[in-house]
């Protein structure tokens, strides 16, 4: 097979995440679905369940002529390894194939060291960006883990690399679908912390790091649109004080620091008003808010992006899937998205 190097000589890695769920499978879907991309990606993971996925995926869609192979490489001899292979490290150590669908620390320790593997590939100049693929979090807690998810993990990884804080290195998610970006104040919080989290300092630094973002993907001047809190961005205080008192004064700090953004809009028109094309990006008030757009017009082609670390790091929009693992039904669209777009994002990123 004839392909393209890879941008900037380097991979992006993608992580295999929890070994019982539905993660190795998608990213040998996504391989066998588009070829070309076997030239570009290497895999941290586990190579026996690798070769599982790989095995469970030609026997279900008859590919025995088509095979796709597994290639183990070391992450130094990425580029020199066959490009028409599922180029894979073994990033962790698993003693035995873990049972599908079923919660396990050993498989909560594998996906971590995975994560952690790909995350210090990044950060030294090995990679150039990375997928990650769903993990558990009742997985990772059972494996000792003291983060629970991947944010928090890839925000401790990175801050420790750059010797600062947590508190100095402030992260946020972005969740996208074909047309609509969001970014988040406050993530998995009540609804009654999230409206306590709309401080000015936040939305500041909501904007400030969402305008980073888009300027270290090539979009220095991204049009940032930020939604109100309250209906009808608060109808001159009559529907509540927020959008007078906090949102607006956070906006005009923003504008100071050379910022384009404008707001605060009205929360109903405003996701609409960006899919037509007249904003790049929304910053939300609060998850809700956010994602139930972005996941109206296509949870299928889901990207979760956190921004504010010091690489670049994309998902797919959803969890492990334990009630689908080893039936080889997952869908591959949403890892393929993240894919794309964690390649588009480091296309010529000195990072």
């Amino acid at each position: 097979m004839t392909s393209k190097p890879a941008a900037s000589g380097r991979p992006v890695v993608i992580t295999m995440g929890d070994p019982a769920g539905i993660g190795p499978e998608i990213i040998v879907r996504a391989l066998c679905e588009r070829p070309e991309l076997r030239n570009q990606v290497l895999v941290a993971g586990d190579l026996p369940t690798l070769q599982r996925a790989i095995d469970l995926t030609h026997a279900l869609e008859g590919m025995a002529n088509e095979a796709l192979v597994l290639e183990e490489v070391a992450a130094g001899a990425w580029a020199t390894a066959p490009t028409d292979r599922l180029r894979a490290v073994q990033a962790c150590v698993l003693s035995e194939r873990v049972p599908f669908g079923c919660i396990s620390a050993t498989a909560g320790r594998a996906a971590a060291d995975c994560i952690a593997y790909a995350a210090n590939l990044v950060l030294h100049g090995g990679a150039r960006a990375m997928v990650t693929a769903p993990v558990h979090k009742e997985a990772l807690s059972a494996a000792g883990l003291a983060h629970p998810g991947h944010t928090e993990f890839l925000q401790a990884l990175s801050a420790e690399h750059a010797g600062v804080t947590l508190a100095q290195m402030p992260v946020r998610m972005m969740l996208s679908s074909p047309g609509l970006a969001t970014v988040l104040v406050s993530i998995h919080v009540s609804l009654r912390e999230a409206l306590e989290a709309v401080t000015r300092e936040r939305v500041v630094e909501t904007i400030r790091i969402t305008a980073a973002h888009f300027g270290r993907c090539g979009m220095p001047n991204a049009r940032i649109a930020v939604a109100a809190l309250n209906p009808h961005a608060g109808e001159g205080g009559l529907f509540g004080r927020e959008e007078i008192d906090i949102i607006s004064p956070a906006i005009h700090h923003a504008k100071d620091m050379g910022l384009n953004v404008s707001g605060p809009h009205a929360p109903d028109t405003v996701f609409m008003r960006a899919r037509q094309g007249e904003f790049d990006v929304v910053v939300a008030m609060y998850h809700d808010q956010g994602l139930i757009p972005v996941k109206l017009l296509g949870l299928e082609f889901g990207v979760n992006t956190t921004l504010g670390l010091p690489l670049i790091r994309t998902s797919p929009d959803h969890g492990t899937a334990f009630d689908l693992a080893g039936t080889g039904r997952a869908s591959a669209s949403s890892l393929l998205a993240a894919i794309d777009a964690a390649m588009r994002m480091s296309a010529g990123s000195s990072q």
